[in-house]
């Protein structure tokens, strides 16, 4: 069983700006009723979140299925990642090719991860880190970079949802809308 999520994470969002885009995005969803403006405890991991609203159907793709817990917003610098599993891959920014992290037995391809652990750890550190890509032999931003199933995110700013249903492509792209036109991803988990 287990609890799902979707974090919404907003790509060119600065760490000054997070704070005033969250309460800008927080406002959006509380007008369009998506999520309700009073917190409970309705998400997993923090006091206090976001219960869905009366129109949270109009955010998903199929409305058939209540969501079972609410928004829970983080702003500063955060490494959002799926929870349980892996990345079986990270795809190049500059050419596209894939680097595996795991064979087709799921076996670890030696090496592959070194660089973009490492990576992950100057990005959490200073907000900035390149991976040199082993196909093209240049460097992509870490943010840049492609994962499998939307696996990682690096940002200042994500809205996690708990326990609601894919959100509808119109819905991901007025939420970008409402966060100036920055550039957002989606990051699916379990724990």
């Amino acid at each position: 069983m287990g609890n799902h999520f979707q974090t919404v994470v907003d790509l060119d969002a600065t760490a000054a700006e997070a704070p005033v885009l969250a309460r800008r995005a927080l406002d959006w969803l509380v007008a369009e009723g998506i999520v309700r403006a009073e917190q409970t405890d309705c998400v997993f991991g923090a006091p206090l979140g976001h219960p869905p609203g009366p129109h949270w159907a109009s955010a998903v793709a199929i409305e058939d299925w209540e969501p079972g817990g609410g928004l829970r917003i983080e702003a500063g610098r955060t490494v959002f990642h799926g929870g349980q599993g892996e990345a079986e891959y990270a795809a190049c920014p500059q050419c596209a090719a894939r680097t595996a992290f795991y064979g087709e037995e799921w076996d670890e391809v030696e090496g592959a991860w070194e660089p973009f652990g490492r990576a992950m750890s100057t990005w959490h550190t200073t907000g900035s880190a390149t991976v040199d890509c082993v196909h093209c032999g240049r460097a992509g931003e870490l943010s840049d970079w492609a994962w499998a199933d939307d696996y990682y995110a690096f940002g200042h700013l994500g809205f996690e949802f708990w326990d609601w249903t894919e959100f509808a492509p119109r819905f991901l792209d007025a939420f970008a809308a409402t966060l100036g036109g920055h550039r957002v991803v989606r990051v699916w988990g379990k724990l």
